[in-house]
């Protein structure tokens, strides 16, 4: 498995999602992953593959992070939340 990060500057979320994931998910297990930034080109245009799936807010806006895990190169899970993912990683173990 591996996934993708969706952040944005100076998000407390997004923040707490890369020290969930440096501090407890990534020691010891072999899931590779990479950050890509909504501010950035090619943040944009690769988050577009996944539009279909990622949550919203009752306005329509993206609901930040967005942490995308794949398996074999296709989307199993979207997570927002560090919490959701953590529960979801048990629930498979």
């Amino acid at each position: 498995m591996d996934y993708l990060l969706f952040t944005y500057p100076n998000c407390d979320r997004c923040d707490a999602f890369k020290a969930y994931l440096k501090g407890t998910l990534l020691k010891g297990t072999p899931l590779q992953g990479e950050e890509l930034s909504l501010v950035e080109k090619a943040g944009k245009m690769r988050v577009r593959e996944y539009l279909g799936q990622i949550k919203r807010d009752e306005k329509g806006a993206i609901i930040l992070p967005v942490f995308v895990l794949r398996e074999e190169g296709q989307m199993c899970e979207v997570f927002t939340d560090h919490g959701e993912l953590d529960r979801w990683l048990r629930s498979r173990a």
